[in-house]
């Protein structure tokens, strides 16, 4: 069933693009928060994940706080080279 402004095209609908659209309604900052902090994914080579998923198994800890403890103890090696 083909709803008005949509066409289906390789198993999903698309919705065509309007002329003009009405933000009147609409809310400036509604989902703005100046405090929220962006939490970035990392990907690891398969080497290193594998590696770390062993370490934090032995360690009996979570893969999170194994990749933690190594950040932290290379950054405070590479501050007292400075």
């Amino acid at each position: 069933m083909q709803r008005e402004n949509e066409q289906y095209q390789k198993g999903a609908w698309i919705m065509e693009k309007e002329q003009e659209y009405d933000f009147s309604k609409g809310v400036r900052g509604k989902f703005y928060h100046p405090d929220s902090r962006l939490r970035l994914p990392i990907y690891l080579d398969d080497d290193l994940v594998e590696f770390i998923e062993e370490f934090a198994n032995q360690k009996q800890e979570d893969v999170q706080t194994v990749v933690n403890e190594i950040l932290r103890h290379n950054k405070d090696m590479l501050q007292a080279l400075r």
